[in-house]
Formats: structure tokens, sequence, C-alpha cells
């Protein structure tokens, strides 16, 4: 007796050339994230170099990256500020940005990375329904930027270990934190991608005698470190001092010691390792979060989530939620105006010595960010 199978096969080639269609279509998807929105150096902008000329074991890696940098017209000393670290924080690249396209230093040279692990912004972290891109409206127009990932894309560093061990230190944690910038410092020059992305940087610091380092992160807003600096003890002194000056400007912001055995972080160790002055900002961002609701655009721009709304009635969260949410202009704001908090206060407290201080010029106050940061990222010509 012979068994006639048509219908089946029928159904099988079907369902396989649905499969052919849906790869091709997420294949197109995939590629596109490799696409870098577009900077538009301002007229501070002096120079643009890439982080391989400070280590050139990452030239011509994923890894590589542009270094902006704004010389002052008066010398003095110099600052860094890393912006993407991980590029599900936007509002540190974002801050980074209009660094870039508005900030005109009067002292000292200022040195900026938008895209600190370029890696993390060609993919989304897994399972996470994570955009590819948010858009900003400006007087010219809405402009797009991307929206990334936590840690390194695992395509360019693959397999992830069983448990992660931190070279300099034996600290032991999770085989996902292989891929995070933030738990990599200070590098090594013949580790994984990651480590040498976070031993450019910080041969970058020792090159160029930075004198303050500021990393720009976000937090989920049922995290306890939030709304906050988080300082090396060498640096303490000076957070303070540009705390008080931040909150005279209406922000509200604490100030928390850089934990001395969690290494890994950019504030332990660079602060350990060079003699920079590490901070680093945290502000709240609701995409981040475990409560949220749907991960789309929306949310990352205006901060917007009733699930985060309920939590605040129940007491869960650790800052302030209403139905304003959090929206990225006022985090962008937070973080601009401790740039610029960190560079008056080191000035004025004279801790560059005979090397002189750090003069970032005109930038936008926190109230004017807040209400708007369209206006400047205005897409240039």
């Amino acid at each position: 007796m012979t068994i006639i199978m048509k219908k089946p096969l029928l159904s099988a080639a079907v369902l396989l050339l649905a499969a052919a269609l849906c790869v091709v279509s997420l294949a197109s998807d995939f590629r596109a994230m490799q696409e870098r929105e577009p900077i538009y150096p301002g007229p501070g902008v002096t120079s643009v170099r890439m982080l391989s000329d400070w280590f050139p074991g990452i030239y011509g890696t994923p890894g590589d990256t542009e270094v902006y940098i704004l010389e002052g017209k008066k010398p003095g000393s110099a600052m860094l500020v890393l912006g993407g670290t991980h590029a599900n924080e936007p509002s540190g690249m974002l801050a980074a940005t209009l660094l870039v396209e508005n900030a005109q230093p009067e002292e000292g040279t200022l040195y900026v990375i938008t895209h600190t692990n370029q890696t993390g912004f060609t993919c989304t972290d897994p399972q996470e329904a994570a955009p590819m891109r948010f858009t900003i409206d400006t007087p010219a127009g809405p402009r797009w930027f991307r929206y990334g990932s936590r840690a390194s894309n695992p395509i360019y560093q693959w397999p992830d270990p069983e448990i992660y061990v931190h070279a300099s230190s034996g600290q032991q944690l999770s085989g996902s934190e292989t891929r995070n910038l933030n738990r990599a410092y200070p590098g090594r020059p013949d580790g994984t991608l990651t480590e040498k992305i976070a031993y450019a940087i910080t041969e970058l610091i020792r090159t160029e005698k930075i004198a303050v380092e500021v990393d720009l992160h976000e937090a989920s807003p049922e995290y306890p470190t939030i709304n906050a600096i988080v300082a090396h003890e060498n640096a303490m002194g000076l957070a303070s001092d540009s705390l008080i000056n931040m909150q005279l400007e209406g922000m509200d912001i604490s100030l928390e010691p850089s934990p001395k055995n969690l290494h890994g972080l950019s504030h332990r160790e660079i602060g350990d390792f060079t003699d920079a002055y590490a901070l680093l900002m945290e502000t709240s961002n609701p995409a981040q979060g475990r409560l949220r609701g749907r991960t789309d655009e929306h949310l990352v721009v205006t901060g917007q989530d009733k699930f985060y709304l309920k939590a605040f009635g129940y007491g869960r969260l650790y800052v302030p939620y209403d139905e304003n949410g959090h929206p990225i202009s006022q985090r962008v704001a937070r973080h601009v105006t401790g740039i610029a908090a960190f560079a008056n206060s080191y000035t004025e407290m004279n801790l560059g010595g005979e090397r002189g201080g750090i003069n970032l010029g005109t930038l936008p106050g926190y109230e004017e960010l807040e209400s708007d940061i369209g206006p400047y990222l205005c897409p240039k010509a």
C-alpha cells in the first residue's frame, strides 16, 4: 500500500519558504544596526582622532571609535567624557554628542567619546524587545539615534565563559560580564576585545594626562544607585563641591563612594591605575528596568510608563515618579550640568595648580536643557 504525502510536503515547502523570507527580512534589519548615526562636530572641535591612536591593538576592529578633541583658547588641564559605555543608556551618548556639537572650551582641553563601546551600538540585548533606534525632534526635523546593548556585540567576542575573572583583581562575575566594558578596566593589551577597548581608554588617560574623567550612565528606577555621582575616594572632594553647585541649579542628586571591593568599573580602576579624578554619573531610565511595560521609542524618549507609576505608588522605586516620567531631555540635562559643575569646581579648587583649570565655555543650563534638548541637537548641513 502506498501512502501519498503530497499535502504534508507542500505544507513543509510553504513553511520553509516563509522561514527563508523571515530570515532575509530580519537579516536586513540586523545589518542596518551597523549604520552609525551622523555626528556634526561643532566649532569647538579642533581635531578628531581614533581611539586606536592610543592603542594600535584595536585598529581596524569594531571596537575602534572616534575621539573628539576640543582645545580651549587658553592652555589648562584635560577632561575626558565617556558617553555610550552602555548603548542602552542613551542619555550618556546624547550628552556627549551635545558637547561635541556645542561646547567651545575657553581653557584646557575636552576629550569626548560619544560611542565608547561602539560594538554595543550594533546590536540589542536578546529577548528585551528593545527598539533599534529612537528620534529626537529638533527645529530642523527629527534626528535619529541608535539604541543598542549594554554589552559588546557577541559576534565580535564569543563565546562567553561560564565565569568572568577580572584580570587585575581576580574578582569573579557572571560570564556575560566579560562583554561589559564597565567591568573591564583597566583593561589588557592581550585580552578580549572589550578588555582592549578599556586598555585603550586607560592609555588615553595616561598619555594625555587627563585630570578629570566622567563616565555617563543610566539605571532603572528601582536601582538604589540612581540620580547620583559615584566617585573614587581621590575625587570625593571634587565631587562634593560639584554636587552642591548642581543642587543649587535645582537637581536632586546624591553622592556615592566607589566600592573598593567592586572591580572593573571606571570609577574604581581609573582612579586606582591613573592620576585622573574618576567620576561616574547615573540618571533614571525606565526603558532599562524590570518593571516596565512595552519597550518602544516612546518609552526611551519620554520615560513614561504606567507600570512604574504603579510601582512608585507601592513605594518600590528609589526616585520620584509621576505621569511626566523621566524624559530623556531631563536625563541629558543632568549629565551636561554635572560635567560643567565638575569642570568649574576643578578650576575653583585650583586642583590643576600651575597646569591650569578647565573652562568649558558657555553651555546651556539645567532648566534650559530639561525643557528641550532638540535645539542643541539640531542637524547641521
